[in-house]
């Protein structure tokens, strides 16, 4: 009877992870470049179960399996492209397609679908919180105004059309193998980042979360209603055992 301890409680502990996955969904639904992440979780150990003879444990034979517990498998991100929202701010970007915009951070350089920039002190164009944007030569786009054109490759021009620079779009091999940083961008994984030579660019724009709002609260409301379940059959457990302790004793 007490297996049915450990899979209740493996049972609670996974879907209170999954609401916590949910939650930052939805607290990031308006956050810019944001995208979705997918709880999953796996069973710990999955055992057979053998028939065998009262002495002669020799012959045994599987008449099935059994899980015990639940573990947490995977974090999956969502990398399809979100729609895109006209903001009519120069110094916002939005990346059409496949791609991240490289930022040079405390820790090194990750990278976003986030395009809503600023320019710091200097005239470089940074993601603000985060660190300054690299250009398609990996190095700092310095600007000397934000009174600027920028066409649909992400080339920067001043007014007078003299060149600034242009925004870098990197790829990777597999996004699945990138990691998201404690900062909220992602980091490379191991993977060496690859400047698109023609990357799509929409300026003026961002794109917005990809997060599906209905499908969220789907599962948030499937989580709490299992959680729920899981402690109720809990008590149940608690209570059989409490009885089964000090009345079948005292037969």
């Amino acid at each position: 009877m007490t297996k049915g301890f450990y899979q209740l409680t493996s049972g609670m502990l996974s879907q209170g992870r999954r609401l916590d996955v949910v939650s930052n969904n939805m607290t990031n639904l308006s956050t810019a470049g944001y995208k979705a992440e997918t709880y999953t979780d796996r069973t710990f150990e999955e055992v057979l179960i053998s028939r065998v003879g009262n002495k002669d444990k020799s012959g045994a034979t599987v008449i099935g399996g059994e899980s015990y517990i639940l573990a947490p498998d995977q974090l999956y991100v969502n990398y399809t492209q979100g729609s895109m929202k006209e903001t009519g701010l120069s110094l916002d970007f939005a990346i059409l397609g496949d791609g991240f915009f490289a930022i040079q951070t405390d820790n090194g350089v990750e990278y976003t679908r986030s395009g809503s920039f600023c320019l710091d002190n200097a005239g470089r164009l940074y993601l603000e919180g985060h660190g300054l944007v690299l250009g398609a030569n990996g190095q700092p786009i310095t600007l000397a105004t934000d009174q600027i054109q920028v066409d649909g490759s992400g080339n920067i021009y001043t007014q007078d059309g003299a060149f600034q620079g242009q925004l870098g779009v990197y790829t990777f091999a597999d996004n699945a193998q990138l990691e998201k940083g404690t900062s909220g961008l992602f980091l490379a994984g191991g993977q060496a980042a690859q400047v698109q030579a023609q990357p799509r660019v929409a300026w003026k724009y961002v794109e917005e979360s990809n997060v599906d709002m209905i499908q969220e609260m789907s599962r948030m409301l499937t989580a709490q209603r299992a959680l729920q379940s899981g402690a109720q059959v809990l008590k149940l457990y608690d209570a059989l055992l409490t009885k089964a302790t000090t009345e079948v004793g005292r037969m």
